[in-house]
């Protein structure tokens, strides 16, 4: 099963911007759909965005819609999260989550990259 690593978190001032890096452990990487997931302190897990198989269908949460991007590079089994813009209610433990199909579960998750915004 493939194994998902993150890397990119860290301390941003508002406004400022990060990227995340997923990398996948195996070429199996281009049959997964991919989504980044995060969840803020004392809250529930949110979606935040979804990339299809080959990237050609980009879905986001309206709370970062327009400061957000998702891609991936099926060459380098990698999916990244471009956050620009940054504000402090982004401050979050963010997760990248793969699954086979539309409807299915999500079968691996990375162990999730913590990003803290100041004001």
């Amino acid at each position: 099963q493939v194994q998902l690593v993150e890397s990119g978190g860290g301390l941003v001032q508002a406004g400022g911007s990060l990227r995340f890096s997923c990398a996948a452990s195996e070429r199996t990487f281009s049959t997964y759909i991919m989504d980044w997931f995060r969840q803020a302190p004392g809250k529930e897990r949110e979606f935040v965005s979804g990339i299809t198989r080959s990237g050609g269908i980009r879905t986001y949460a309206d709370s970062v819609k327009g400061r957000f991007t998702v891609s991936r590079d099926n060459a380098k089994n990698t999916l990244y999260l471009q956050m620009n813009s940054l504000k402090p209610e982004d401050t979050a433990v963010y997760y990248c989550a793969a699954r086979t199909t539309i409807q299915g579960t999500y079968e691996v998750w990375g162990q999730g990259t913590l990003v803290t915004v100041s004001s």
